[in-house]
């Protein structure tokens, strides 16, 4: 076997004198003293990416089972597998939430849905995950894995406890994190609900589209979106680190970037999708359809007396229901794209535009 003269190193490796000691030492005190950027200084547990990217495709399965899950599942095993599958995502889905929750300010704990702000969308899907119930399959197996974890929070508890809190602390930590799981894993029927009618928008939408699988497995959009589903619900539910991870991990995997505070109705269909922005406090209505490149962002960044920039004011902008969005426009500020608008390509645009709107680039000019 010959090595490639370009790959062996000029001198040993047992020869070099790196000065490693000093620093490392420089590393450390860089870290621990001069420079800790670590979460109130001391926290280094964070949610694993690694881990997020097996939970997300775990739901996905557990929504489209034969899609993202096992193609050859019969009508006896599948519900056997989505219990399974269930079963081990939300287990972990737990653990992720609970490092999580080491990271959620004061703020993101009192945070609660305003309902005047334009929810229509979310507010529907809480009340429905209210009123819909898991089938006695996943009742059965929530209230196992409540009680499960509570024997694990205690064992994990006293082999490795929070070194920032106390058992105590830790304990009360996992609690909520379970609980906060469970109220996840009660609106998934409402996702799913929700998931289909984006899926039925993107088949009526797209004259290319061949078939509902066709969708679920070859489009960014629909991959996307079905993680920006996910991530709103953990973002309401009080876990926007989490949530901000999985809309991550969404981006790089389609080239779609959609903050997880945005609320989205259903029947909601991104095409092509590359270049895709929705900022946080976007409110998106039913039957929108978005274009590559498209924009909604914000137009300004008010800050405080000291030049600190001011957060969680609504700043992006409201469009809503039966709304197209061509390639390449830019929508900026808290504006409203009235109801049945047609925005066309790489339009710049940062006022308010009445229903029933058409506005192109000759109109734009004009004005």
């Amino acid at each position: 076997m010959h090595t490639d003269p370009l790959l062996k190193p000029a001198v040993s490796s047992s020869r070099i004198a790196w000065g490693l000691d000093h620093i490392v030492a420089a590393l450390r005190r860089s870290r621990e003293e001069v420079h800790n950027i670590r979460h109130r200084g001391q926290i280094r547990e964070l949610p694993s990416r690694d881990a997020l990217l097996t939970i997300l495709h775990g739901l996905s399965a557990t929504l489209f089972p034969t899609h993202y899950g096992q193609p050859d599942l019969t009508d006896d095993s599948i519900d056997y597998f989505v219990g399974n599958t269930l079963n081990t995502t939300l287990n972990s889905l737990a653990e992720q939430v609970r490092r999580a929750l080491l990271f959620a300010s004061d703020q993101d704990e009192a945070k609660s849905p305003d309902p005047t702000a334009g929810g229509d969308g979310d507010h529907k899907l809480r009340l429905k995950a209210t009123t819909i119930t898991l089938n006695t399959t996943l009742n059965s197996l929530a209230e196992q894995v409540r009680r499960a974890l509570l024997f694990a929070s205690d064992q994990d508890e006293a082999e490795s406890p929070d070194p920032t809190a106390g058992g105590n602390e830790d304990h009360k930590l996992r609690l909520k994190a379970t609980t906060i799981t469970g109220d996840f894993a009660a609106q998934l029927p409402a996702i799913r609900e929700l998931l289909v009618s984006d899926l039925q928008a993107a088949y009526q939408g797209d004259p290319a589209a061949t078939s509902v699988s066709e969708i679920l497995l070859c489009y960014p959009g629909m991959t996307a979106i079905i993680y920006h589903r996910f991530a709103h619900a953990l973002y309401r539910l009080g876990v926007p680190f989490l949530a901000r991870l999985i809309s991550r991990i969404a981006h790089s995997n389609t080239g779609i970037d959609i903050h997880p505070g945005a609320d989205i109705g259903g029947s909601f269909f991104i095409d092509h999708g590359s270049g895709v922005v929705i900022g946080e406090t976007a409110v998106i209505g039913r039957h929108v359809r978005l274009y590559q490149a498209v924009t909604l962002g914000a137009k300004r960044f008010p800050a405080d007396d000291d030049g600190v920039l001011i957060k969680g004011n609504a700043r992006h902008p409201i469009v809503e229901d039966d709304v197209v969005i061509y390639a390449g426009a830019t929508i900026l500020g808290r504006i409203t794209i009235g109801k049945g608008s047609t925005i066309g390509g790489n339009i710049w645009l940062t006022h308010s535009v009445p229903p029933g709107s058409n506005v192109t680039q000759a109109q734009m000019r004009n004005n």
